[in-house]
Parts: C-alpha cells; sequence; structure tokens
C-alpha cells in the first residue's frame, strides 16, 4: 500500500489505536510497551500484512529528531535535581566516559570478526554507544521500579544526558568513513564545539524560557504548553545554527525548567508527558516500517555475537571503569551494566549513514535495529528480576513517598495557619510565582469571596484573601506568617 494523502490519516490513527490498545496489556505478558509499538510498524510496513511502503530514510530521521525532542525534553521536566545532584558526577561520568569506552569497545569487537574498516566498525560502535531515554523512562516508570542506592536516578540522568555523546560520535565517525584521508584528531575541536555550545546554550535557554514562561500574560492556560514547546524548538534550531549540540541543549534547558516555578506548570507537565508518549509511539511506529524483516535474516549470526558483546562485556566493562573512581556498590555496578537499554535512539542515528551513502549503511542499519530490538527483548524484560537477583530494589512497603505524602506524613509537628491579607501586605497584587516563599512552606488554599480553590503558581493574592498556609514545623510557620504580613 502507497501512503497518500487521503489515507495517512486514517493509517495513522489505526496503528496509534492499535499500539495503544496493545501496550495496555503487554506488561501482563512481560513484554515492553515499545517492542510492541516497533513490532506493529514492522507487521504494518512492506513485508507485513499491511504491505506499507515505507522507505525514506529523511523522512524518518526527520521524525525522529522531532521526537528525540519531546522525549528528551519531557525527561529533563521530570529530572528532580534534588535527587540527581547526588549522582551528578556519576551519571556525568557514564554519559560520557561510558559513551566513549562503549562505542570504542564495540567498534574493536566489530573490526576484528568483520570486514568492516576500522572507521566503519567505530562508526557502528557509536551508534549504538548510547542507552535509549525512551527505553529507560518507559520500563522504569510503568514498572514504578523502586531502586535502593540512588541507581535509578543516576540511570534516569545518564539515559537523558548520553544521547549527545553518542550523537556526536556518530557523526565525527561518520565524517572519517567518507573522508578517510582526514586523522581521527581533525575531529576532536568539533566534538568540544558541539559539547560546549550544546551546554552553555541550554543554560542561557533554561533561564531566558524561564523569564518568558512567567513574565508573558496569556490569556488561555492551554496556550503555555504550546508556548513551551515553541520555546524547545528554538533551543534545538538555535544552538544547531551555531554549530552546538541541541540534544544536549534542549535536556539541559528541561532540567533546569523542571526545577523551578513556572506559571501552570502542571499543565506544562502534563501536557509534555502526553506528547512524549505520543512521540515515542510515532518514533517505533515510524521506524518500524522504515526496516524490511526480510533483510535480518542474513545477519541474524554477526547481529546476536555483537548484541551479546554490548550486553555482557562492553556495557559492564564501560560502566566499571567509568565509575571506577566512585564509591558505588558492586551489585549497583551490575545493575547498573543491565539497564544498558538501546531502543530507538541508535535506529534514528543508523539512518544518517544511509543519507550519506556509505556503502555498507544498509548492513550498519539493519544490525542496530537487530541489536535494538534484542537489547530490549533480553534486557527489558528482566529488569525486576534482576533487581531482584542482586537485592536492589525496594520492598513495596518502603518504597519512596511522593513529594505531598512526604510532607503530610513524615512531618508529625507540620502545622497549619490561615493568614488574612490586607491590601497593604507586600504580597498583595502578586502572583504566587513571585513570591519566593520559604523553605518547606506551601500555600495549600485559598478562601475568596466565601469559596475555596487550590491555588497554582499563576494565582494573583488579592486583597481579603485568607490564605492556608501549610509548614514542615510551628517554628517554620511563624517565619512565614511574618513574610506574608510584611
Amino acid at each position: 500500500m502507497n501512503l497518500t494523502i487521503e489515507n495517512i490519516i486514517l493509517i495513522g490513527s489505526l496503528l496509534l489505536l492499535v499500539s495503544i490498545f496493545a501496550g495496555k496489556t503487554s506488561f501482563k505478558f512481560g513484554v515492553p510497551t515499545l517492542l510492541l509499538f516497533l513490532a506493529i510498524g514492522m507487521l504494518a510496513g512492506s513485508d507485513g500484512i499491511g504491505g506499507i511502503v515505507f522507505s525514506n530514510a529523511k523522512y524518518a530521521q526527520f521524525i525522529g529528531v522531532i521526537a528525540l525532542n519531546f522525549i528528551l525534553f519531557s525527561g529533563g521536566l521530570d529530572t528532580n535535581w534534588n535527587a540527581v545532584r547526588p549522582v551528578l558526577k556519576q551519571g556525568i561520568a557514564l554519559s560520557t566516559l561510558g559513551v566513549l569506552l562503549t562505542a570504542s569497545c564495540v567498534g574493536v569487537f566489530v573490526w576484528q570478526i568483520t570486514d568492516f574498516t576500522l572507521y566503519e566498525s567505530l562508526l557502528l560502535g557509536s551508534i549504538v554507544s548510547s542507552t535509549d531515554a525512551a527505553a529507560v523512562f518507559s520500563i522504569l516508570r510503568s514498572k514504578s521500579l523502586a531502586l535502593k542506592h540512588n541507581i535509578r536516578p543516576t540511570l534516569e540522568f545518564e539515559s537523558g544526558s548520553n544521547d549527545p555523546m553518542a550523537y556526536v560520535l556518530t557523526l565525527s565517525f561518520l565524517t572519517l568513513v567518507v573522508s578517510p584521508d582526514k586523522s581521527i584528531w581533525s575531529v576532536i575541536p568539533f566534538f568540544i564545539q558541539q559539547m560546549v555550545i550544546g551546554g552553555l546554550m541550554g543554560i542561557v535557554f533554561g533561564k531566558f524560557s524561564k523569564i518568558i514562561i512567567n513574565k508573558i500574560q496569556l490569556d488561555f492556560e492551554g496556550l503555555y504548553p504550546v508556548l513551551v514547546i515553541a520555546l524547545m524548538f528554538l533551543t534545538f534550531s538555535a544552538t544547531d545554527f551555531l554549530s552546538g549540540n541541541g540534544f544536549l541543549a534542549i535536556y539541559v534547558c528541561a532540567v533546569f525548567l523542571g526545577n523551578q516555578d513556572l506559571m501552570h506548570k502542571k499543565s506544562i507537565l502534563k501536557m509534555f508527558d502526553g506528547l512524549a508518549w505520543l512521540m515515542q509511539i510515532v518514533l517505533f511506529l515510524t521506524l518500524g516500517l522504515l526496516v524490511f524483516p526480510s533483510q535480518l535474516p542474513p545477519i541474524f549470526g554477526i547481529g546476536i555475537l555483537i548484541s551479546l558483546f554490548l550486553i555482557l562485556l562492553a556495557r559492564p566493562l564501560s560502566v566499571f571503569i567509568s565509575l571506577s573512581l566512585f564509591n558505588i556498590r558492586q551489585k549497583s555496578k551490575f545493575y547498573i551494566s543491565w539497564v544498558g537499554l538501546r531502543g530507538a535512539v541508535p535506529i534514528v542515528f543508523a539512518t544518517y549513514p544511509l543519507l550519506a551513502g556509505i556503502e555498507k549503511a544498509d548492513m550498519i542499519f539493519n544490525i542496530v535495529f537487530f541489536i535494538s530490538v534484542t537489547s530490549v527483548l533480553i534486557q527489558g524484560t528482566s529488569l525486576s528480576k534482576f533487581a531482584k537477583w542482586l537485592h536492589v530494589d525496594m520492598p513495596e512497603k518502603v518504597k519512596p513517598l511522593s513529594p505531598t505524602e512526604k510532607f503530610l506524613t513524615e512531618r508529625p509537628k507540620g502545622a497549619i495557619k490561615e493568614i488574612l491579607i490586607s491590601s497593604s501586605y507586600l504580597v498583595s497584587g502578586k502572583k504566587i510565582v513571585e513570591l519566593k516563599l520559604p523553605e518547606n512552606t506551601v500555600i495549600s488554599m485559598i478562601q475568596r469571596d466565601n469559596k475555596y480553590f487550590i491555588p497554582g503558581g499563576a494565582t494573583t493574592i488579592q486583597p481579603e484573601d485568607t490564605l492556608f498556609v501549610l509548614a514542615d514545623t510551628q517554628e517554620s510557620l511563624e517565619i512565614a506568617s511574618r513574610f506574608f504580613t510584611l
């Protein structure tokens, strides 16, 4: 079946519906949801029962880049800086040195067992060198897997931040494959430029976006998520225009924004959570359509060898070396090694050799696809079992509480007070997001005109409002009272 304007919406909507319904029941059978999305795309493709002809790598890459923007940005918004800060150095080590070591180990192994040149082998290693944010976020969060020793924030930070490194390595070795006369040292300035500009632009656009979101006066709450989408794409494209790493920039920007007080922040988070899921489905369906299953059997043997080497040797070796300077338990290192999931990101990166037209591009794409499928299938289905086997999982009764539950249940001396706002008070006429409330103090409810409501960051405090202020201790509440009545 050829895609046309007339049937693309019908086909797309049907594929989305099938994917959502299939995903709803997938974990009952221990199958990762994202793998089902991929399988549905393959079944709908030219080699499947759907017969949809889709072989345009350029369109697939465009869809992949757009989808990765949403997935990385959503993951950054959900990143709790307080949870990440204790493991920041470990996460950075994994997302930089760990990726480089993985790419090198896989590259040398491929060079030894195939007829690939060294640069072609290192290109393949670079493409599969990063863990996949979509796969890690999806599987960890859908399983609600609680882990000891800060393992979970380490894994989520690594998966969200290591794609930029793999992207730069992929482009670097692709350049060397296309121009083999160049020295490997010639790509180092490009690498440094990409990472430095990407990181700096992420910080700059994070601060700029916060100002825009909180200062602009939009008439409808639903426009704020749209505003953030525009800022996200602006961050990516402006960074790329300046020859920086756009993926790194949007992740850094999102981590910054996710830990700030923003107007209508709940609406923004909910919207991006839904969009991230939509993008994951679209991305895996598209990549499933792009692959030709009939081309996979010839590379089965070499694919399984590379995949097992990556899972059992290259990933553990890179993790243990990267974390060797940190005081981390051996069991934690083993579990971090096992959660080296490869998903859609390597397949998206594998479209770059296709577009560059290098000789072994098709073979590289099929091997990468095979590695991603086997990784999700083998590792993704066994995360809970490995956590229990290594004793790094938390029993249900001691799983972490939500921030609200912590505030209400872990502070037996917590106190609440009603404060009537006068027109002479400094807080009168200000939005809650502008107040800079004392630590561990929240406005839980407001009474206005004999009606009660739960405020948001955009709520303006008005004269004659009665604020219900909640604090962790009576002493904190007294300090907060003086703050509101200045």
